[in-house]
């Protein structure tokens, strides 16, 4: 299996006060989930190791919001209120970036997957990555 070669994309909140960086390959997989907090923010999940992620600009701007076990960390712009990234609960040990904040020119080839986030426990394990 060959590995496929990564470049950083750029992309930021909607007001530009929190920049962030990620390291992609040109074809990635985005989930499409329907849990109570992606279905009301419209995220579109992006999920990357720690280390192909970095906040550029604005982390002194973020404000934490956790739920339910506590595990994932939603991090938002206090300024405009929108999730570029947030510590998943699936992936606690990376990130997930929201697709929507990427800048225009971040050219990748997406495959979407719908994650019926709603009914978590029964289907995490169908999450690439994913370890118990």
């Amino acid at each position: 299996m060959s590995v496929q070669q990564k470049s950083w994309r750029h992309g930021e909140c909607h007001c530009g006060e929190v920049g962030f960086a990620v390291n992609l390959p040109d074809q990635v997989v985005a989930l499409s989930c329907n849990c109570s907090m992606c279905s009301k923010t419209g995220f579109i999940h992006l999920i990357v190791e720690k280390d192909d992620f970095r906040i550029e600009r604005g982390a002194e701007s973020l404000t934490t919001y956790t739920f339910g076990t506590h595990t994932a960390k939603h991090m938002f712009c206090s300024k405009c209120g929108v999730k570029s990234f947030y510590v998943p609960r699936s992936h606690p040990d990376g990130w997930s970036v929201n697709l929507r904040c990427l800048d225009a020119d971040a050219n990748l080839q997406l495959r979407f997957e719908e994650f019926d986030g709603a009914n978590w426990e029964k289907n995490i394990e169908q999450i690439e990555g994913y370890e118990r």
